[in-house]
């Protein structure tokens, strides 16, 4: 690993790695954006939890005080949880400014693969990713997470593309970057809040023993870019498909209304989503990324015995 004096590496997760023990990246738009406080924090912490009950070690990703944290302590989770939205959402664009002013940052799936990558950790677990939006035809509205995932050898597991999205779009976009989808246990695509959106992925998978296989091949071969494998929300928490995907199409209405766009839009577009299910997509929401950080534990454990 190069030396990066933006890189702060936490002292258990630097151990963990140079034992070459197994390391979960977590992003931390989740708690700062994604839900409010105080569940934010309590859903990390709880994520963290899972993540070590599965014998790996948890690196929740943020950028604080200029610094790339890979591996945030319990009062920095906190803090992530209690400032909220006032901390700056961070893509790629955003990290030399960041950086350069000493500032904090919340990190997308862009910015957790990319900090993640450097500090040498392969398996992320997050709710969902970005990808092209609806109407992208005329706004170009795409997520810098897909061509993240073109460039940055991370394995990201999901519970597929936000259901606010143009799923078809995204993975011909994914198609076309070259980045393999994998359905976990399912040859469909899941939809975030559902287990099912009609749109077939490339290849399915039963083990994360295999996961990991096809991640090392990759390495060993020496391609480029990262693997995105998605994983379906567990049956009992999927909400049906008609509830959440009239409840998005109001929202999307809505956000058009009132002129809301960019890095603004995915924000307001989940939390109208969870005000009009009545909270439904908040417990989904955290259902999915619980089940997304078990398999990513087991996963990398798979991994780091290769």
């Amino acid at each position: 690993m190069i030396p990066n004096k933006y890189l702060s590496i936490s002292p258990e997760v630097q151990q963990a790695l140079s034992q070459h023990k197994p390391v979960v990246a977590l992003e931390s738009t989740i708690i700062s954006h994604g839900m409010p406080y105080p569940q934010n924090v309590e859903t990390a912490m709880r994520v963290e939890q899972t993540i070590r009950d599965c014998g790996a070690v948890p690196a929740t990703i943020a950028i604080i005080g200029g610094k790339l944290k890979a591996g945030c302590t319990p009062d920095e989770i906190e803090y992530l949880g209690k400032r909220g939205t006032a901390i700056t959402k961070a893509s790629r664009r955003d990290l030399p400014v960041l950086l350069a002013r000493g500032e904090d940052g919340a990190t997308t799936v862009t910015t957790t693969m990319i900090i993640a990558h450097m500090a040498g950790i392969q398996v992320f677990a997050t709710g969902g990713i970005g990808g092209v939006h609806r109407g992208a035809e005329t706004t170009m509205d795409i997520s810098a997470d897909l061509e993240e995932l073109a460039q940055t050898r991370v394995m990201v597991i999901c519970a597929g593309a936000k259901s606010i999205l143009d799923l078809g779009l995204t993975l011909e976009y994914l198609e076309t970057k070259g980045v393999p989808v994998i359905g976990y246990g399912t040859h469909e695509l899941p939809a975030f809040y559902t287990r099912h959106s009609g749109f077939g992925v490339d290849y399915r998978v039963d083990s994360p023993e295999e996961l990991a296989a096809i991640f090392s091949a990759k390495i060993e071969a020496g391609l480029t870019g990262g693997m995105l494998v998605t994983n379906p929300i567990p049956e009992e928490y999927s909400m049906p498909a008609d509830v959440i995907n009239a409840a998005i199409d109001r929202a999307i209405a809505e956000a058009n209304e009132q002129g809301i766009r960019g890095k603004a839009t995915t924000p307001f577009l989940l939390a109208r989503v969870k005000e009009l299910t009545g909270g439904d997509s908040l417990d989904a929401n955290i259902q999915l990324v619980l089940n997304n950080a078990r398999l990513a534990a087991r996963t990398a454990a798979a991994l780091a015995q290769s």
